[in-house]
């Protein structure tokens, strides 16, 4: 029989396994929505499994963190979270009072949050063992911190700029909790846990894409490039500081953490969920988004190397 080298496709596409499946729900939306509405199992995993199989993924990273990582580990870690979370959170939560939920250019608060405080884990990982050591590697764990929704509904809640109910916000992050306690009780379950990104991306992708209409997607194109631009150099800008500044290294490694997690794609269905008034703002700001994710994965490690080869000059 042929072979039809699906995932190898997927793979060679930054975000591919996220993005791909997301623009292909998308076409099944708009041209044949029917198909989401035979009902049973058919709907309950293309059209409505995005948050189920998004919450089993969050217990699932949250079995991955070794409660037993070294000092400069986490060292680097917080550094990680400074200056790709919490700064860049709140220059978003400055952009939202100027210029209120709709934001400039047609990128709203909800775009720009998501966008510019999480980041892609995977790339993190492929940067720090290219430019990196054991240590950088390690911080892996910010990524595995803040890609989710549980950062973007404590900033906005706490800021006042979404009325987002606290146990909401408990409750997003309660699955990472589970899965980190369970994971670091049993080695063997957090092993069993380890393919659950690589099971779950493409078809809670798939389902996010069946919310949304291709012609949002058009209009989120052009400003998600815009936001994807920002996201890379404004964070990735950041991260580099952060290492040559607070820990002293003159590395470009840092600067790989400006990007955009392919997770996040699935936040601003939660975030309106939490607190519907950003209801208007999810098709684009979902579009905008997924645009960012490839335009980060593309430029973020194109800068990252062009700074290596000037350090080491």
């Amino acid at each position: 029989m042929g072979r039809v080298p699906i995932v190898d496709t997927l793979q060679r596409v930054p975000g591919g396994m996220m993005l791909i499946p997301l623009l292909a729900g998308s076409v099944v939306r708009t041209f044949w929505p029917g198909f989401l509405e035979l009902g049973s199992f058919t709907t309950a995993l293309f059209k409505d499994g995005a948050l189920p199989l998004i919450a089993l993924l969050i217990l699932a990273t949250g079995a991955q963190i070794n409660v037993r990582q070294s000092g400069a580990v986490l060292a680097k870690t917080g550094v990680l979270l400074l200056a790709k979370t919490v700064l860049p959170a709140l220059l978003v939560i400055l952009y939202g009072y100027l210029f209120g939920r709709d934001g400039i250019l047609g990128i709203s608060l909800l775009a720009a949050m998501i966008a510019f405080i999480n980041s892609n884990g995977g790339l993190w990982l492929a940067l720090a063992t290219q430019y990196g050591d054991d240590e950088d590697r390690g911080a892996y764990i910010a990524s595995a911190l803040n890609d989710g929704p549980f950062f973007t509904l404590l900033f906005l809640g706490l800021s006042g700029l979404g009325a987002i109910p606290f146990e909401y916000i408990v409750a997003a992050i309660l699955p990472f909790l589970i899965g980190f306690i369970l994971g670091n009780l049993d080695a063997k379950f957090a092993e069993m846990m380890k393919p659950t990104a690589a099971i779950t991306v493409p078809f809670f992708a798939f389902a996010l894409g069946a919310g949304i209409d291709l012609r949002s997607l058009a209009v989120g194109g052009v400003t998600g490039l815009v936001l994807g631009l920002l996201v890379a150099f404004i964070t990735g800008a950041l991260g580099y500081w952060a290492y040559r500044y607070l820990l002293r290294e003159r590395s470009a490694v840092g600067f790989a953490v400006g990007t955009t997690a392919g997770n996040s794609v699935a936040t601003p269905a939660i975030v309106a969920q939490a607190d519907p008034s950003f209801t208007p703002f999810v098709s684009v700001a979902t579009a905008q988004v997924a645009v960012s994710v490839l335009v980060t994965a593309v430029v973020t490690p194109l800068i990252t190397h062009y700074l290596h080869r000037r350090l080491q000059s």
